[in-house]
């Protein structure tokens, strides 16, 4: 269902909601009033009858006879007065009037009969002076006729006024939403490749806030689209470098005099690959950890250790750099796997490429109260202070990097931590030589 739509139709409801509660309220207190205002009415004829016997303003039928009065038009069906002596006969009743006793209560006051299938209001005087006593009575269907009338008089201009209203509802609704309505044309003549701020144009305050979240997020999409741009060329240009040594090492093999610089050029090659194979993963890494989520399950962070330790075996041993597990805790904590041991892949793989020959890696854990910490410590130069902040940007290789790096590794260890929620540190060195970098892991309660 449209806005639009909606809005009229809770208007036009909740208007119509309001007018039956004011017809449910006025025809409760119409008839409240009616019966009131015609109660009070029939003790006062009543009373005026009494006074009109005692005054001998009014004169009684000879024993045997009907006294009747005329009334004036419209009168009987409004109002009937009977008049019975104490001995029950009938001595005097208005034009009109029932047959039979207007009712058959004989105390005073209000009483309540059911005259030929019809309700009957009766209020009731005895007369001590005469011995007579004065019904005047009128059918509640008049009182009834009398609210249905005001009520009608709410009804009927309600059925000629409300689509009226719904009218003018939907015409102020439509004009309201015109800005709406621009906002949505201009985004769809607006081509794919326009992620530029939307013209700056008059605005209600409701739509600020929807202009204000489109300009971000076009700001947002437009720097997604330089970084992808980045993203591609780099990745390209790491590409580029080792498949141009494959080539180059390959046509030396090929051409080799002898057997040495054969053997020399397809170390080359085996370099080469490996290199491409590392990038090649290290970038299927971070795709995965920008588009998927991992699912949490228990993991032993002594486990964890040793997987690395165990899938970096052979390139430690090709560095010549020994790769050992100088501390685990034994704590378990709930959370994605395969993040947590690929932060720490790349960041063990970092620390042998930086570390010298019969350099040393060591892998670390422990567990607080409320947190765990991983630790990753090498023998390398270490990382510069003055590009510390930036070492964590992807393709971004500090002056001395090793050799057959690709500067994705702790961007990818950054991007694992951020899912993980945990923090990334990069201490700066003691007094030995080395770099510490430092996974610090939260631990639920």
């Amino acid at each position: 269902m449209s806005i639009r739509l909606r809005l009229i139709l809770t208007l036009t409801l909740a208007t119509l909601a309001v007018w039956l509660s004011a017809v449910v309220w006025i025809e409760h207190s119409t008839r409240a009033q009616v019966e009131r205002v015609l109660d009070t009415r029939l003790a006062e004829a009543a009373r005026m009858v009494s006074s009109l016997l005692s005054d001998r303003r009014i004169a009684l039928a000879e024993t045997g006879e009907i006294f009747t009065t005329d009334a004036a038009p419209g009168y009987l069906r409004q109002l009937s007065c009977q008049i019975w002596s104490e001995t029950g006969a009938l001595v005097g009743q208005s034009s009109g009037a029932p047959e039979g006793p207007l009712t058959e209560a004989r105390a005073a006051g209000y009483s309540t009969s059911v005259i030929e299938g019809e309700d009957w209001r009766v209020f009731t005087v005895h007369n001590a002076e005469l011995g007579l006593s004065v019904m005047v009575g009128d059918s509640i269907a008049v009182r009834e006729r009398l609210v249905f009338d005001v009520i009608g008089g709410l009804l009927l201009p309600a059925a000629v006024i409300l689509p009226l209203l719904a009218m003018a509802l939907w015409i102020g609704v439509s004009r309201g939403l015109r800005p709406l309505d621009r906002l949505t044309e201009a985004l769809r003549q607006r081509s794919p490749q326009d992620m530029s701020p939307l013209p700056l144009a008059p605005a209600p305050p409701e739509l600020r806030p929807v202009h204000q979240a489109l300009d971000g997020l076009f700001a947002r999409v437009r720097q997604a689209r330089a970084h992808e741009r980045d993203f591609t060329a780099f990745a390209a240009h790491e590409l580029k470098t080792p498949l141009a040594g494959l080539k180059t090492q390959a046509q030396i093999a090929r051409r080799a005099p002898d057997e040495a610089t054969r053997q020399a050029a397809l170390a080359e090659i085996e370099a080469s690959v490996a290199r491409s194979d590392r990038l090649v993963r290290q970038l299927l890494d971070l795709s995965a950890l920008e588009a998927g989520e991992a699912e949490a399950q228990a993991v032993a962070l002594g486990s964890i250790l040793e997987d690395v330790r165990r899938d970096l075996a052979p390139l430690a041993a090709r560095q010549g750099v020994t790769l050992a597990i100088t501390g685990g805790a034994a704590a378990t904590l709930p959370l994605p796997r395969v993040l947590l041991y690929t932060a720490l892949r790349n960041i063990a793989e970092n620390g042998i490429l930086a570390s010298p020959a019969d350099g040393a890696v060591r892998l670390f854990a422990r567990c607080e109260a409320a947190r765990c910490v991983i630790e990753v410590a090498d023998q390398g130069p270490g990382i510069p202070a003055a590009i510390r902040t930036r070492i964590t940007e992807r393709f971004f290789r500090g002056p001395g990097a090793p050799v057959g790096g690709s500067g994705l590794g702790l961007a990818i260890a950054a991007a694992a931590a951020e899912r993980l929620g945990a923090t990334l540190d990069f201490p700066a060195p003691g007094a030995e030589r080395g770099q510490v970098v430092r996974l610090v892991l939260p631990r639920p309660d």
